[in-house]
């Protein structure tokens, strides 16, 4: 029996690394595709037709492997949860990559786990927010400022652009804590179905509001760019990261945000020949360092302090 349980847990272990390599890299790629998808194209069609695909997909298999999709009253709450990740943490994204880099929109997204940790703090008591957190907060904000400040002159939309991120990194946060704090015991698959059910209204009434012209042809870089997102992007991507988050702390989940930033701006650089700039560069350090101080800051300066108390007696 003890030998069965070990094999499980190692086993799950094994899923759970899976998982968080695959999120890594679908989250490095999926800005790139992201303005891709948009071009020569209305970014409202691109999104809303990535959450046709990943909804059609993601129901499909929801009812293949579990013969239903559930409604009970948690099941309801998850979904609207995740209805905030997607309707209020994609739109944004896709107004705002009109203006930005795909690298920087990473950037911008590696602010995530210092807003969900406190969000966790304060709503599901999963951790303390010390004063070393803040200072990670404060410091991964100062790279934000150098990135604003320097580039200033690219114009209003440039900074809308940003802004338009950042909210969507908020929406993103608030969703991944709500989803802890509800505990809801159903499949992965199951809740991302649930969601872009609860999502695709919305979407749908958005397109209808801005009516924006259906293109006549939709270019295949543009094509398969929708299909990646709405597969990889939506389905199997959320299907990892609620899995991850029912399996590890929402702030562990949010630490793969500090792997994603310098891939993808090394993607969009390789692939797609995007400009980064000094400031650029200087925010995605500050940022990065603001990260790692509101992960380890805690865990360092209990070291530093235990070996102060050992050398002064």
């Amino acid at each position: 029996m003890e030998t069965t349980d070990v094999s499980s847990s190692r086993l799950n272990g094994l899923f759970v690394a899976i998982a968080y390599l695959m999120v890594i890299t679908i989250w490095s790629t999926t800005p790139l595709t992201i303005k891709w998808s948009s071009e020569g194209v209305s970014f409202i069609f691109g999104i809303v037709a990535r959450m046709a695909v990943g909804g059609a997909l993601a129901c499909s298999l929801a009812l293949l492997f579990y013969k239903k999709i559930v409604f009970n009253k948690k099941a309801v709450q998850a979904y609207f949860a995740v209805a905030v990740a997607m309707f209020g943490g994609m739109l944004p994204v896709y107004w705002g990559a009109q203006y930005i880099s795909s690298g920087l929109i990473s950037v911008i997204f590696g602010l995530s786990p210092m807003f969900t940790g406190y969000l966790a703090w304060r709503f599901t008591n999963e951790q303390s927010f010390s004063g070393v957190k803040i200072i990670g907060l404060l410091v991964g904000v100062a790279g934000l400022v150098v990135i604003f400040s320097e580039n200033i002159y690219l114009g209003e939309n440039y900074l809308y652009g940003i802004s338009s991120v950042l909210m969507a990194v908020i929406m993103h946060s608030v969703s991944a804590v709500w989803i802890k704090r509800i505990k809801v015991e159903i499949p992965s698959i199951s809740i991302v179905a649930g969601g872009l059910l609860f999502s695709m209204p919305l979407f749908a009434t958005v397109y209808l509001v801005f009516a924006p012209a259906l293109p006549s042809i939709i270019p295949h870089k543009v094509l398969w760019s929708i299909v990646y997102l709405g597969v990889v992007g939506s389905v199997i991507g959320f299907v990892c990261y609620y899995f991850l988050l029912k399996q590890l702390p929402a702030s562990k989940v949010a630490l793969i945000t500090l792997v994603t930033p310098v891939l993808s701006l090394w993607i969009g650089s390789s692939l797609n020949n995007e400009v980064i700039s000094f400031s650029i560069y200087v925010g995605t350090v500050f940022v990065l360092l603001g990260l790692a101080l509101h992960q380890w800051g805690d865990l360092l300066s209990k070291k530093v302090w235990k070996k102060r108390k050992l050398f002064y007696g």
